[in-house]
Parts: C-alpha cells; sequence; structure tokens
C-alpha cells in the first residue's frame, strides 16, 4: 500500500528576486506542513525578510512560484491579493492600533456578526491570559502583554500559515522565552503552518521542526535542528551556531598531520589545504603529570601540550583560551560550572574525534566530512 504524502501547506518553489542587479533572494525552494514550524535562519541581510515579504504577497518575486494547500497563489502573471492569502503576519514592531481598545485590536478584519466577533475575541484573550485587559488600551500593557494581544490579533482570523519576522527580539530574555513557548502552543493547536525568520541560533533550535539555514540569497542547509546542528554543510554553518576552533592541514594520502595527530579526509587529493574544524564544547582538558599527558586513544586521538592564557566563568560554563605549543595558535575550550586554571600552566588537550569536520580550506564546501 503505498502512503501518500500530505500536500504542504506552504511551497515555495525556485523564488527569485533581484534589486538593482543583485539576487537578493536567490533560487529558494521550502515546503511546511500545516503545524509544522519553519525557522528561516541567517545574518542580517541575507534575504529572510525579503522571503517573508515576497509570501505575504507585499513584494513581488521575479521568477518561481508560491503554493498554499497545493493552489497557485502567485507566479510572475498570477497574484492572489494579499488579504486573500489567509496569510498572518507578526513583527517585532507589533503595531498595535493606539486608539481601539485590546478587544478592537484583536478583532480588527474579523468577519462575521458582533456576538460572533466577541465570542472569538474573549476566547484568544483568555488563551493567552489577558482577558481582565479585554477593554483596556495598548498604552496600559505591558511589552510582553503587547506581545501577545498582537499574536492573538494574528491568529484570530485563524489563518492556514503565519510569517513571523523575529517577533521576540524586542522582549527581555526573561520574557523571551515564556512567550516564545505560549505562542508556539497556540499556532500548534491552530494547525498552522508557521514561518519564523530569525539571526538567532539558540531561537531556531528552540522553536523549530526544522531549519532553513540562508545565505547569500540562497538556503545553504536544510533540516531537523539535531542534524543541521551536528552535520554542518560547511565551516560558515558550523561557525553560524557556535564559536569554533580551526586547525589547518595538508592531505597526504588521505590523511591530515596535526597536533592532535591524523585524521582522515578520504578522496580529497594530495597537497589539498584542509580545515579541521570542532566547537571548544568537544576539547577535553587533562592535566601535566611531570610533563607527560594521558595516552592516545582511537576516539580522542594524540593529545598536545598547551598552555593557559585566559579563563573566564560565563555563568553556566567556563572558558579557557589555551595557546598551543605546537604552533603558537590560540584554541578554545569550555567546561561545565567553575573552572578557572591560572595563566601560564600547562595541560594537555584532545578532540573528540567524531565532533570534527574537515572541510577544503577558504571554500565553502558541499558537505562536511566527520573523521572515522
Amino acid at each position: 500500500m503505498q502512503i501518500q504524502t500530505p500536500v504542504p501547506r506552504l511551497d515555495i518553489r525556485n523564488i527569485m528576486r533581484r534589486i538593482e542587479g543583485r539576487a537578493v533572494v536567490d533560487d529558494v525552494s521550502l515546503q511546511i506542513q500545516a503545524g509544522q514550524v519553519t525557522c528561516l535562519l541567517g545574518p542580517s541581510g541575507c534575504g529572510k525578510s525579503t522571503t517573508l515579504r515576497m509570501i505575504a504577497g507585499v513584494e513581488m518575486q521575479d521568477s518561481g512560484e508560491i503554493y498554499v494547500d497545493g493552489k497557485l497563489i502567485c507566479d510572475t502573471v498570477f497574484r492572489v491579493p494579499p488579504e486573500r492569502r489567509e496569510i498572518g503576519l507578526m513583527f517585532q514592531d507589533f503595531a498595535l492600533f493606539p486608539h481601539l481598545s485590546v478587544a478592537d485590536n484583536v478583532g480588527f478584519g474579523l468577519k462575521g456578526g458582533k456576538d460572533e466577533k466577541r465570542a472569538r475575541v474573549e476566547e484568544l484573550l483568555n488563551r493567552v491570559s489577558l482577558k481582565r485587559f479585554i477593554d483596556g488600551y495598548p498604552h496600559q500593557l505591558s511589552g510582553g502583554e503587547q506581545q501577545r494581544v498582537a499574536l492573538a490579533r494574528a491568529i484570530a482570523p485563524r489563518p492556514r500559515i503565519m510569517l513571523m519576522d523575529e517577533p521576540f527580539s524586542g522582549l527581555d530574555n526573561r520574557l523571551r522565552d515564556g512567550i516564545r513557548d505560549e505562542t508556539l502552543s497556540l499556532l500548534k493547536e491552530e494547525d498552522t503552518a508557521v514561518l519564523l525568520v530569525t539571526h538567532e541560533p539558540e531561537e531556531a533550535m528552540r522553536m523549530a521542526d526544522e531549519i532553513a539555514l540562508m545565505r547569500g540569497g540562497r538556503i545553504v542547509q536544510q533540516g531537523a535542528p539535531y542534524n543541521v546542528y551536528t552535520h554542518p554543510v560547511d565551516k560558515a554553518a558550523v561557525a553560524f551556531f557556535s564559536d569554533v576552533n580551526v586547525l589547518g592541514a595538508e592531505v597526504r594520502g588521505a590523511l591530515a598531520e596535526t597536533a592532535f595527530g591524523q585524521f582522515l579526509a578520504p578522496g580529497v587529493p594530495d597537497g589539498t589545504e584542509v580545515e579541521i574544524v570542532f566547537r571548544p564544547q568537544h576539547l577535553r582538558i587533562d592535566f601535566d603529570r611531570a610533563g607527560k599527558g594521558p595516552l592516545p586513544t582511537p576516539s580522542d586521538g594524540v593529545p598536545a601540550r598547551a598552555v593557559v592564557e585566559r579563563a573566564r566563568f560565563l555563568g553556566s560554563e567556563s572558558l579557557i583560551e589555551f595557546r598551543m605549543e605546537f604552533d603558537g595558535s590560540i584554541l578554545k575550550a569550555t567546561v561545565p560550572n567553575v573552572f578557572l586554571p591560572e595563566k601560564g600552566r600547562v595541560m594537555w588537550l584532545t578532540v573528540r574525534r567524531n565532533r570534527c569536520f574537515v572541510f577544503p580550506a577558504g571554500a565553502a564546501a558541499a558537505a562536511g566530512q566527520q573523521p572515522g
């Protein structure tokens, strides 16, 4: 029996947008199912917000097609007006009407009779714990409360798709996590497909069912948060999620020689310069024992001597910077809790082989290789 794949709620096919001859959005394709949260993640200026505007219908693509529930809503000839696309919008600027009450803000744009609209407004304000403010005004609310009113207003018409452009960046850290979780819960209950734009990796990892990593107008990697984090497509993808350490080496006989021993580089031609990339939390620290360190192991490789340059406590972890005796380079390590060795102390470092990535030096590789 053949299992049919459900039709995507949102289906973007090869959309492109050029501004002054430059491809701001370059051949972007994306599918989002009902009830799914996808984060469009990338640095400022990479084309994330432009992509959202094209989906919303406030900006036209130069090529490509956009479908909702299998029906074409926009190509370069045909175009459904923005107000008929059943797409909700949430932005960093809550854009509440200051002269309207909370109830009138939430009910703005709702169709139906007065009693029906009032019932929907009361339902949503109750779900975001703001029913007591139903007859109040935006200026009487805190930033977090205004954000929840904006959420209720966006969801009120029951949009099939919700587009969110960094809607939580204006909130302080204490409010942000709670309101993000509350927002996602409500959107999933409504079975809404969500496309969230953010430049914060932690937000994407926390919220998304799927991450689309964008750079220079293109989606360079797409998948579940765990897969995007643990199988990065290139060095820049690793670095976008965390600090990185980089070791340079030259390949000889499919092996790259470093201070930590040899790394496998299968399929890489001899003489190719490569970079071994790994995160600070995967650098293991050991004590110096009369000039000797730990024994080499298949999982951690060969230990290398290093001298402590600086150590800082960051709250939940400690960051230690080491100068390598091998070549004078600086490597960073993070460890849980408090660990603050004094400057100048000699220690030994090893790196988990299965947490390292080998990429051609100075180039965005098509895929990272994890040494065995």
